[in-house]
């Protein structure tokens, strides 16, 4: 891409996202969305169509970040009685698992909230968590191949990463996102770490993506700097544990 790495190509979509966002006054709080998965008028349209899909109906226990467009998905995993998994910022301490029997119903709204899920979750090891049934990750940009970009710190591709190393997931696990048509974009470049989705959700349509999959079926440590391993606890005991 005109002798410009993937990092730099990324970089540049990510502006490009941002501020076409703002510029046409989709953009929804918080804000500013750079530097964010970003918020968007429609978001909760588009999470009603994720949570209308088969695969979202047959799952269990579904994994969701905690941005804020996705919120409206978790309060409807919480209110559809779905246990819901969300990684704490940073993934720092670990995971929080929301279990809708153990949270009265008029707190579900609060439970999907970052706050309120420190509040009425419980914290736990990525070791102690169930299986994962569908995950529904946030993007800053996604093209029709399933390649996305997020906030470019690369924590959701480590969650991953992390779920697969401990058997939480496997290749067949789902992943969805949710998107504003804007951040549609021809082409992402692919690195060995990244994590393709198998459908877009925007406020008006679901679009199954038609790439080859990418997903790593493991931490990949030799790609992976070692402020990230002393930065997130879990990596270190991780890597004790696989030796």
């Amino acid at each position: 891409m005109n002798g410009q790495n993937s990092s730099e190509v990324k970089k540049i979509i990510r502006e490009r996202i941002w501020r076409v966002l703002e510029e046409r006054k989709v953009a929804a709080f918080p804000l500013p969305v750079r530097g964010r998965i970003p918020n968007f008028k429609g978001a909760d349209e588009a999470a009603e169509l994720l949570c209308g899909s088969s695969e979202y109906k047959e799952a269990r226990v579904v994994k969701v970040n905690p941005d804020s467009p996705q919120r409206r998905v978790r309060e409807k995993c919480l209110m559809d009685g779905k246990v819901l998994i969300m990684p704490t910022p940073r993934i720092r301490e670990g995971f929080i698992v929301l279990d809708p029997r153990k949270i009265p119903r008029n707190q579900l709204r609060r439970a999907s909230t970052i706050r309120g899920a420190f509040q009425l979750g419980r914290r736990v090891k990525p070791e102690d968590l169930p299986a994962v049934d569908l995950i529904v990750i946030g993007s800053v940009a996604v093209s029709m191949e399933g390649d996305r970009i997020g906030k470019g710190e690369g924590y959701a591709e480590l969650e991953y990463a992390i779920l697969r190393t401990l058997d939480k997931i496997d290749e067949k696990t789902p992943v969805f996102t949710i998107v504003h048509p804007l951040q549609i974009v021809e082409k992402i470049p692919r690195e060995p770490y990244d994590v393709t989705v198998d459908a877009i959700f925007t406020p008006f349509e679901r679009i199954d993506t038609r790439g080859e999959r990418n997903r790593p079926s493991g931490i990949i440590w030799d790609m992976l700097p070692e402020e990230k391993i002393e930065e997130i606890p879990i990596l270190g005991e991780l890597r004790r544990m696989v030796g």
